[in-house]
């Protein structure tokens, strides 16, 4: 049976914006990343039916170990108080989420100094698949493995036009093999985390070179090498010209996948004997159909 990982973040923009901020509460408190969050979860579980659950969280969107490596990791996310921008309607909404799906019981999981991408990397690489990843961020097609079965729910489109990743998928997207996603992405760049890649070779050029190598040292191997022809010279000269970044990238791109992980019940929650705390949030926040839609999900 199948373990859901939630991007929870990448699933609360994704509804905070897919929703109307017109959605409020009997109180005022604005309720449209809550509700969309609630909606998208019931929907995935029926179309997944996992047997286990786990929202993951972010511990430190800018963990110290990736911005030790490189200030700059994120920056363009600050405001101006060297906080991560966060739309002022979204904010509040989150504790109240959070305290919902633990009445449901569903495994909160949040690393301190990690990523919920590293969280997700980590369970992934330690149960047993199928596993289905969740999210709008394609830094994760980096953890595809068909062997294992794992894949990537991709919410890009959309839930209804969703795209599910594997290696061929990938492959056929990026012309790469399909298990060298992170070295592609190491090497090409990513503007949204403020990453530049290797300087003046975009994505034809990181996929020329992710067809011919399998990891980031076994290219510089190659850029010194005057003998090795799989590289042209220009590519050459530009990978050494961004050698310092290309020792770094490796660290920064890859997920982490040793998290000491801390010990949660992921099943897919049962029934509570006593529902009343669900239903006090329904009605205090005016989740009305939402948490229906979720306790039908879950079967109860």
């Amino acid at each position: 049976m199948t373990l859901m990982l939630l991007d929870s973040a990448s699933l609360w923009y994704r509804a905070y914006y897919g929703m109307p901020d017109t959605l409020l509460g009997p109180d005022g408190t604005p309720v449209n990343a809550i509700r969309g969050y609630l909606d998208m979860t019931a929907r995935l579980i029926g179309m997944y039916n996992p047997n286990r659950i786990v929202a993951c969280l972010e511990g430190d969107w800018r963990p110290t170990w990736r911005t030790d490596l490189f200030p700059d990791y994120k920056a363009n996310r600050l405001d101006e108080e060297g906080d991560e921008e966060e739309p002022d309607l979204l904010t509040p909404q989150i504790p109240i989420l959070l305290d919902v799906l633990e009445a449901f019981g569903i495994a909160l999981v949040g690393v301190d100094n990690y990523e919920a991408d590293d969280v997700m990397a980590s369970f992934a690489v330690r149960e047993k698949g199928p596993i289905r990843v969740v999210t709008g961020d394609r830094d994760l097609f980096q953890l595809v493995d068909d062997k294992r079965d794992v894949s990537i729910v991709y919410l890009a489109k959309g839930i209804s036009q969703h795209d599910l990743v594997d290696t061929k998928y990938v492959a056929d997207k990026y012309g790469i093999p399909g298990d060298r996603y992170a070295l592609f992405a190491m090497i090409r760049g990513d503007a949204s985390d403020g990453l530049p890649g290797i300087r003046g070779i975009g994505e034809k050029g990181a996929a020329i070179i992710a067809n011919q190598f399998t990891s980031m040292e076994e290219v510089m191997e190659s850029a010194r090498d005057d003998s090795d022809e799989r590289l042209t010279p220009l590519l050459r000269k530009k990978l050494i010209a961004s050698a310092d970044y290309a020792a770094i990238a490796p660290r920064l791109v890859h997920c982490a996948l040793d998290i000491d992980l801390p010990v949660v019940d992921i099943a897919k929650p049962t029934r509570p004997n006593n529902m009343d705390e669900i239903y006090q949030y329904k009605n205090d926040y005016g989740l009305g159909a939402s948490v229906d839609r979720l306790i039908s999900a879950l079967g109860w």
